[in-house]
């Protein structure tokens, strides 16, 4: 049997009435805590903001250091 169930491949999603559906809008629409946490963590902006804390994180380390190694 064909995968596409005779549907056309490029054709948009519909409801079980069979209207068209925006899925990117209901996504927008549907979000939620409990998915939330997922897209921060596939998104990739998310990741440079992580970085940047933890280069943050590095220099005041690094100024810590340098305090204890001069003595003060």
């Amino acid at each position: 049997m064909d995968s596409n169930d005779g549907k056309t491949p490029n054709a948009p999603p519909t409801d079980t009435s069979g209207k068209p559906v925006n899925v990117v809008e209901r996504d927008l629409a549907d979000r939620d805590d409990d998915t939330r946490a997922v897209d921060e963590v596939i998104t990739p902006s998310s990741t440079r903001v992580k970085e940047q804390d933890a280069e943050e994180l590095q220099r005041k380390i690094d100024e810590i250091e340098r305090k204890v190694a001069d003595g003060n």
